[in-house]
């Protein structure tokens, strides 16, 4: 009889043991989700800055690009490029939204179409050339 209950105590002991530890391992998990969704632009237009100048664009039906200094007078930009927060160069072609970071040499096909704008704005567009932000 002693001998069963020294036996029972050991294996309690040895089996709460491993309980234990793992129970003292686990710590409470925090997490945190904070989400910002794209919103649809209705003027169209994004920021950019050359020359600590800020310039907006926008692009016409055909996926034009046009540039104005002041938000009211609009040309057409004749490179059909402009800038992002890190100075890569931006354009539209064959269907797509391209960027360099050689200064024209090389061009990619930009990840989601999205880009950061000069204040810390994200852009992109859709597939029928709809500007979307998110801030």
């Amino acid at each position: 009889m002693k001998n069963n209950k020294w036996m029972i105590l050991w294996i309690g002991v040895f089996v709460s043991m491993p309980i234990q530890q793992i129970a003292a391992s686990v710590a409470p998990v925090q997490s945190q989700h904070v989400t910002s969704e794209f919103t649809q632009k209705k003027d169209g237009t994004w920021t950019g800055k050359m020359n600590d100048k800020t310039y907006w664009y926008k692009l016409d039906e055909k996926a034009a690009l046009w540039w104005s200094t002041d938000g009211k007078n609009w040309a057409a930009v004749e490179s059909g490029m402009w800038a992002d927060k890190d100075g890569k160069w931006l354009k539209i072609g064959s269907e797509k939204l391209w960027w360099s970071a050689d200064s024209g040499k090389t061009w990619a096909e930009v990840p989601d179409w999205t880009w950061e704008g000069p204040n810390g704005e994200w852009y992109k567009f859709d597939s029928k050339w709809n500007l979307w932000e998110k801030k």
